[in-house]
């Protein structure tokens, strides 16, 4: 089981960007979650997905701004994230929680991980 996240990089204040995690090795149908993690901070929830994509979740910080998706054919999970800003500077990760049903944004629920992208938001 293999989670691959990719897409993220350097952006000015403002600006987008557009992440995706791959599964590999395995078909993902699972409950997906982004989470991010900044220097010298706890890593967090920034947004999840159900298997079928009918429900979303997304921490009070990033609503509005941020849209997860996901297109089950292509094993893949996108995070589109619009209006950054410096705060949201961090490496980005994608879970996958097995056996579960609800989304939560706790990293305890996920069992596999991606290796992170990072995200660096310029004033």
């Amino acid at each position: 089981v293999q989670l691959q996240a990719s897409g993220g990089g350097l952006v000015q204040d403002g600006g987008s960007l557009r992440l995706s995690c791959i599964a590999s090795g395995f078909t993902l149908d699972y409950v997906i979650t982004w989470f991010r993690q900044a220097p010298g901070k706890e890593r967090e929830g920034v947004s999840g997905i159900s298997r079928s994509g009918s429900r979303k979740m997304y921490a009070d910080s990033v609503k509005g701004r941020f849209t997860i998706s996901r297109d089950n054919d292509k094993n893949t999970v996108y995070l589109e994230m619009n209006s950054l800003k410096p705060d949201d500077t961090a490496v980005y990760y994608c879970a996958a929680a097995k056996g579960r049903v609800g989304i939560s944004l706790l990293p305890r629920y996920y069992d596999y991980w991606g290796q992170g992208t990072q995200v660096t938001v310029s004033s």
